[in-house]
């Protein structure tokens, strides 16, 4: 559990998975027409990732303002969403999400940390590189286009 700003994390439970979904839904909607489908966050089973360990929540006052899903992967400790409720753009939910991963990550024994957005989600591909995430491929993945970025710890 970590606490930042009065932003607390912690491991989601199911119990947490409508939630959670409601606040990636409401973070990722506005790209639905960019990219033209939804994006893939929006098309996760929280329930089941959250049985499987791999989705933390960021709570404000007890009330979730931000999920984070993440998880080892044969490439390395993968950022696979951070999300916040559009009410919270600006208040460190994001940033407190990115360091409790990147912690989590040094944590079990990681250099580094890699996550991947959408090609059409040019905000991000702005935001990254400037926090210290650095492009390394462009490839088509699962139906999307993405944009892959490492950060080392």
């Amino acid at each position: 559990m970590t606490t930042a700003s009065a932003i607390t994390v912690r491991a989601a439970h199911q119990g947490d998975a409508v939630e959670a979904a409601a606040c990636v839904n409401a973070a990722f909607e506005p790209y639905v027409e960019r990219i033209g489908k939804p994006p893939a966050p929006m098309l996760s089973d929280y329930a089941a990732l959250a049985a499987e360990g791999k989705v933390w929540v960021a709570e404000r006052q007890g009330r979730v303002v931000g999920v984070l899903v993440q998880y080892e992967t044969e490439d390395g400790f993968y950022i696979d969403t951070v999300a916040a409720f559009p009410k919270t753009h600006g208040t460190g939910v994001g940033r407190t999400l990115l360091e409790f991963a990147e912690g989590e990550a040094r944590g079990r024994g990681f250099e580094s940390v890699y996550l991947c957005t959408n090609f059409r989600m040019t905000e991000n591909q702005l935001l990254y590189p400037r926090i210290g995430y650095v492009e390394y491929d462009r490839r088509a993945q699962s139906g999307y286009e993405r944009v892959f970025y490492r950060k080392r710890l």
